[in-house]
Order: structure tokens, then sequence, then C-alpha cells
């Protein structure tokens, strides 16, 4: 059996220590020691999160704090713009129209960040606008988008602006105060270097006027009682106790690297595995907005996607992830966000020069590790 290394934009690897502090026996969480954690998990996740409004913690998929967000802020017959260039956009769409939100759509080409003229206009055209539903970085498609000029368009009018931030999160910048994000979701999976389960939103002083008039159905996921809970350190429900403890380690490792360092190191791996990419002769499926999240490569002319996804993980225990929808078997999309290192990306690359040649793509073997290295000895 091959050992398994995890190149995946979610789960990603975790930390050892983060791995012990979840293995130790569980506490009650009624009680003054998980106040303390709780507090700590919080206080972490405030400066992560870059806020100092409330953030409040979910037994949930990121989805679910996605889900949060709209049956809070929204009520029936709403309108609310929702930015779609990628699968994790239209899930904005599909949340909205599952509680019968009004939708106005943006397209935007797969591969592109959005224009966020077309957002100002947009807004400019219909004051009934409530919210403006966007991705950070659109993980199916290896692309950043521009929040902080987003957020300069949606400050100036009634609407809120709500960031999926669920793959960006601790990995990319994301100054949710200063770049006037109202409300922000995240998962634990991803940069945050934890298991699934644990899901984040981050709620503004504007995006509370809208919760307290919304009148969509809602019961756990409802912010009054998060609010209600957190302001006595305590949770509405049952919290995800030991996940809650490895969160708390998790953001010490972030604190005590920096967040300006955390983003440094991902750039750092992101334009390694361009640099790679570069020298096989691979193109990028985002040129010109990837993200130092995850990078999108097209399978070259010939190259089945999904098998060389396939044939890296089940034959030599390498795990990348493929493309989505109308990019399956086009693109494959190598990770560099969270508990990885260069040598993690090295191995990555060495995998996949050796699966590209055994399927025939000429190329020079060992030329994207060198172009990586190279990267990496700057």
């Amino acid at each position: 059996m091959p050992k398994n290394y995890l190149l995946t934009p979610g789960p990603t690897p975790l930390p050892p220590q983060v791995c012990e502090a979840m293995a130790r026996p569980i506490i009650h969480h009624r009680t003054p020691q998980f106040q303390n954690i709780l507090k700590e998990a919080s206080d972490g996740l405030r400066y992560v999160f870059q806020t100092k409004g409330d953030v409040f913690i979910l037994a949930s998929s990121g989805t679910g704090a996605m889900e949060a967000a709209v049956v809070n802020l929204l009520s029936k017959g709403d309108t609310a713009v929702c930015i779609e260039g990628g699968k994790f956009g239209e899930r904005w769409t599909e949340l909205c129209r599952g509680y019968e939100i009004n939708t106005e759509v943006v397209k935007v080409e797969w591969g592109k960040a959005v224009d966020t003229s077309v957002i100002k206009e947009t807004l400019k055209n219909n004051p009934k606008i409530k919210v403006v539903f966007a991705t950070l970085c659109e993980t199916s498609t290896g692309v950043t988008n521009d929040i902080k000029a987003l957020g300069e368009v949606v400050k100036e009018t009634k609407a809120v602006l709500v960031v999926d931030a669920i793959s960006g999160l601790g990995a990319i910048d994301l100054k949710t105060d200063g770049w006037s994000c109202d409300v922000v979701v995240s998962g634990s999976q991803k940069g945050l270097m934890l298991p699934p389960g644990l899901g984040f939103i981050s709620v503004s002083a504007k995006a509370w006027k809208l919760i307290e008039e919304s009148k969509s159905p809602r019961y756990y996921f409802d912010l009054k009682k998060a609010k209600k809970a957190a302001d006595k350190t305590d949770t509405p429900f049952t919290p995800a106790i030991n996940l809650i403890i490895g969160l708390c380690e998790a953001l010490k490792i972030i604190k005590g690297v920096g967040l300006e360092n955390v983003f440094a190191r991902h750039k750092k791996m992101a334009d390694a595995t361009r640099a790679a990419a570069g020298a096989l002769g691979l193109e990028l499926f985002a040129p010109t907005a990837s993200s130092d999240v995850v990078t999108a490569i097209r399978a070259p002319e010939g190259i089945d996607g999904e098998k060389l996804v396939k044939t890296m993980r089940d034959t030599y225990g390498v795990t990348i992830a493929g493309g989505q929808a109308e990019l399956k078997g086009k693109v494959f999309r190598i990770a560099h966000m969270g508990y990885i290192e260069e040598f993690d990306i090295i191995l990555g690359i060495s995998c996949l020069e050796k699966v590209l040649h055994q399927m025939g793509y000429k190329f020079t073997l060992g030329t994207g590790i060198k172009a990586a290295e190279e990267v990496f000895l700057k």
C-alpha cells in the first residue's frame, strides 16, 4: 500500500499537534473549562478573519455557514445578486432559490475574475438588492476575486457584501473589516488545517440590521440564538467539542507564524507550482487571476485529466483534484493551502511528471521539479 499524500483543496493535511489535541479525552461543553477553550478559539478566529466583530462557530460544513448567511439576511421575495464564476458561486444561487429569494445572477466566464464595474452597475439599476454574494477563491477554477474592490462598491449602497472564504481564509489575505465585508463564511478543512465539520460566519453591524428584519424560517442556523449564547461565551446547541479544541491548536500555529508570513508562504508555493507547470509546457486555466490557494492546470491535448488524477492517487498515493462539471477531464488542480510545505509541492510535481511521462506526454523529466526548486531557492 502506498503512503498517502494530500494535495487537494480540502480536506488538507493535519499538523501533528492538531491531531494530538483532538485525541484528548472529551470534556463537557457546559463547563468553565470549555468556555476558556471557546473564548480562545473565538479570539483566534477574529485574528484570522481580521475583524473586531462577531464570529460564530457552527457544527456544520462551510455550506452550512453559507445557508446561515442566506436565511438570516433575507426573506422570501427579497432580491440578491449572486456572482457565478464556478461551481461554488453557483451554490449561492442554489441556496437563494431554495429559500425563494429573487436572484440576479452575474455570470462570469470560468477562469476569469468578476468585473466589479458590472456589480456597480447592477446595484445602481436595482435599489431593491439587499445582498451581494461573492466568492474569495473559486476553488473549482483556481481564481481569486478582488474582494477589496467589491467591498468599495457595495459599501456605498444599502446592500451588504457576503463572501464565501471557505477555501481562502487563512491562506490568502482577506481583511473583513478593512475591505467592508459584512458577512464572511468559511470552513475548517482548508486553510485552517482541521478535518471537515466546523463552519464559521462573521457578521458586521450593517448585516445585523438585515438579520433583525429577516423572516426566513430557521432554527439551528438562527444567528440571533448564536449571538445570545456567544455573549455568555457559550453555544446555543452542542458544539463539535474536540474539533474546537483542535481549532485552538491550529490557530496557535497561524498566530505563531503571523498572517503575513502565512500568506507569503502560500504565494511561494503557488508560484513554484505555476513555474513547474510552465516549465512542463502546461497551460494554467486561469493565467490572469490564479489563486495562491489552488492552481488549476489544463490537461495536455490527448491526456485524460481524470485518468491522470486517478493514477496519481491509486497507484502512487498522491491525491490532487480533478475538474468539476464542464471542466471534468479537462483540468486538474493542485492545492497549496494549509499544512502543506515546499517539499510536498516538490513531491507532487515529481509524481505528476512520472504519470504524464507514462501517459505519453513528451517533455524532459525533472524540468518541472527544477523550476519549482528554483522558486523555493529565491
